[in-house]
C-alpha cells in the first residue's frame, strides 16, 4: 500500500464524528443527494465531513440530525460534544511555532501523537523526542537542522519540552520505547549531556504509562535497521497509525496491513532488547562509567 504523504490533520473526534453521521446517513436509508437536498448544503462538503477530511459546525450538524430522524437528546448531545471537541482539538498549542515547524511534515505528526492514547516507539539513533532531556534536544536540533537560527532553534526545543505534557496527568498517554544502543554511544563527546539524558531515562521509566527497553550492540542484527518509527494506537473505532521517520519525507500508513507488519516488527524488537530491568541496571552501570 502507498503511504500517505498528507500532515494527516484528523483528530480522533473527527473520525469518530465522522463514521457516526455516516452509520445515522444509512441507519435513514437515505443517500449524500438526498440529505444534501434536504439541508441545502454542498454535496462534496457532505461528502468531505462523513470522510473525516473538513470539521463542520454545531448548526450543520443539528440540521443533519434532524434529517436523519434522531430525536433521542443523549445521541444528539453526544454527537455535538464530538463536533465541539473535534474544533478545541484544532486550536493547536504549537500553531503559534508554525514557522519553523511548517517547513517539515513536524505539524502532521504532532497532530496525530497530541490525540494517540499510546505510543510504541523505536529508535536506532536518537532518544525519543518524549524522552529528551531539553539539553539533549537542543544539542541535537542545532546539529541536525543546520538551516536554523539560533532562535529557531530555541523554538523547537520549546516545542519538545511542550510535547511531554502528553505523559502526564489521569489520561496520560502510554509510551513504550525501544532504544538501541547506538543512541546512547553517540553522545559520549558531550558527558554531562549524556549523564543528564541517563538520569531522565530513569526517572521516566519508573512511570506506569512509561515503559523504557534498551536493545544491546550483542543483539546483532534485527528487523528494526530499517529505521525509527512510531506506532500510534486511539480510542475505538479509530485506525491506529505507523508514522515512519524519514526527515522531511516522513510519512504515516494507516492500513491494516501495514500496521499489523510494523507491530509485527516492534514485537520482535522488544523481544530482543533488554527488559525494563535489565535495561534500568545497564543505564546505571552506564552512568558510573562516567
Amino acid at each position: 500500500m502507498a503511504p500517505k504523504r498528507s500532515p494527516a490533520l484528523k483528530s480522533v473526534y473527527r473520525r469518530q464524528l465522522a463514521s457516526r453521521l455516516k452509520e445515522l446517513r444509512e441507519r435513514a436509508d437515505l443517500t449524500m443527494a438526498e440529505v444534501a437536498a434536504a439541508i441545502e448544503v454542498n454535496q462534496g462538503s457532505l461528502s468531505r465531513i462523513e470522510s473525516g477530511d473538513r470539521g463542520t459546525s454545531p448548526i450543520l450538524v443539528k440540521a443533519m440530525l434532524d434529517c436523519y430522524g434522531v430525536t433521542d437528546p443523549v445521541v444528539r448531545e453526544d454527537i455535538l460534544d464530538l463536533v465541539r471537541a473535534d474544533a478545541a482539538q484544532r486550536q493547536q498549542w504549537w500553531r503559534k511555532y508554525s514557522a519553523v515547524i511548517n517547513t517539515t511534515r513536524y505539524g502532521g505528526y504532532l497532530a496525530l501523537e497530541s490525540s494517540a492514547s499510546s505510543l510504541h516507539n523505536y529508535e536506532p539513533t536518537l532518544m525519543p523526542g518524549l524522552l529528551q532531556t531539553e539539553e539533549y534536544a537542543r544539542k541535537v536540533i542545532t546539529a541536525m537542522r543546520v538551516d536554523l537560527t539560533p532562535d529557531q532553534v530555541e523554538d523547537l526545543v520549546k516545542v519538545r519540552m511542550a510535547r511531554k505534557k502528553l505523559l502526564e496527568g489521569p489520561d496520560a498517554c502510554k509510551l513504550w520505547a525501544v532504544i538501541d544502543e547506538a543512541a546512547i554511544r553517540r553522545i559520549e563527546d558531550s558527558p554531562a549531556v549524556l549523564k543528564g539524558q541517563l538520569e531522565h531515562l530513569v526517572v521516566m521509566g519508573d512511570r506506569m504509562n512509561v515503559t523504557i527497553q534498551l536493545m544491546p550492540f550483542s543483539a546483532g542484527f534485527h528487523p528494526g535497521l530499517d529505521g525509527s518509527f512510531v506506532l500510534m494506537g486511539f480510542a475505538p473505532p479509530n485506525p491506529d497509525v505507523v508514522w515512519v521517520e524519514n526527515g522531511p519525507n516522513s510519512v504515516y500508513f494507516e492500513g491494516s496491513a501495514d500496521v499489523e507488519r510494523y507491530t509485527g516488527v516492534f514485537d520482535h524488537l522488544r523481544a530482543r532488547a533488554l527488559g525494563p530491568p535489565e535495561t534500568r541496571s545497564r543505564i546505571y552501570r552506564m552512568i558510573e562509567e562516567l
